[in-house]
């Protein structure tokens, strides 16, 4: 069992001896005079001796004061500079765990913009899909796909789920002529195990599609399957929020006009009570520029 007395006493000591006064020691700790007076008291009883000589309108500290005042003082001054150190390098470090293609394909890029604005703090990145505890696991902020709703999250979300079909153009020259959603049925659908193909079918009109080529490899990213893509391994569903530069470049193209919108949502997320976090701040409201400008 520790010997020390309550740390309140002790706080209330320190300050009282520092300033000569229990009214101005009261003000610096939000506390009345009389309760300073009744945690001096309380460990005055539990050294056994006066630590102050209470005069008119002041206070002065007596010789057990006198030889007590250093030690503690001492003491708060390594536990303000711990603290300080301690919030020096969380205020320098945003930790963010994001999941898998949103990370690679589309923060990534865009960070060294991030950077440069705010160069005092540095970013360390997560790829995880999986879920988090935030008062367990050293994490600021987290990117995860879902519908906005998890207790005691700020959810803000940043885009929406859209697939739709892309192709390599030397994929596109050897598949044939490709008119409508049927004619993909005879080419190889890369994951075509993933229900997002069904749903896309289903919005071009098809309710129980069947392919009739050979089944394409299976992926857990579309980070995956956009590189398949894009070397001529096949048709793949992909965002295309997530894949502007392979877009733009001409690596892939997209062969029908049909986009589904899925269920779920893309969100930046993070403790309610850390939302006020400068860090946090500065990361979200850059984030939700990017997103705007990507619109």
């Amino acid at each position: 069992m520790s010997r020390l007395p309550p740390l309140a006493a002790i706080r209330a000591f320190e300050a009282a001896a520092r300033h000569g006064s229990f009214t101005k020691a009261a003000a610096e700790l939000g506390m009345t005079q009389a309760a300073v007076s009744y945690q001096v008291k309380q460990l005055e009883d539990r050294v056994g001796a006066p630590l102050f000589l209470r005069q008119a309108r002041k206070v002065v500290l007596s010789e057990a004061g006198r030889r007590l005042a250093p030690g503690v003082a001492e003491a708060f001054q390594r536990l303000n500079l711990a603290f300080d150190a301690l919030r020096r390098r969380d205020d320098g470090v945003l930790s963010v765990t994001a999941v898998n293609t949103f990370c690679t394909n589309w923060l990534v890029p865009r960070l060294g913009t991030f950077q440069i604005a705010h160069p005092e703090i540095a970013v360390r990145l997560d790829i995880s899909s999986r879920w988090i505890n935030f008062a367990q696991e050293e994490f600021d902020v987290g990117i995860r796909s879902g519908d906005g709703t998890w207790p005691g999250l700020v959810a803000h979300k940043l885009m929406g789920f859209e697939v739709t079909v892309f192709a390599s153009p030397e994929f596109l020259a050897r598949a044939g002529r490709i008119d409508k959603a049927e004619d993909l049925l005879r080419l190889p659908l890369l994951d075509w195990t993933d229900n997002s193909w069904r749903r896309w079918f289903a919005a071009a009109g098809i309710e129980d599609p069947q392919p009739t080529s050979r089944p394409a490899m299976m992926a857990e990213t579309q980070q995956l399957l956009g590189s398949a893509a894009v070397t001529g391994q096949g048709v793949a569903l992909l965002t295309p929020a997530f894949f502007r530069a392979d877009i733009a470049a001409g690596r892939l193209v997209q062969v029908l006009p049909i986009v589904v919108k899925e269920k779920l949502d893309y969100w930046l997320v993070y403790p309610q009570e850390r939302r006020n976090v400068p860090k946090i701040r500065a990361f979200r409201d850059w984030l939700q520029e990017q997103v705007a400008q990507d619109i």
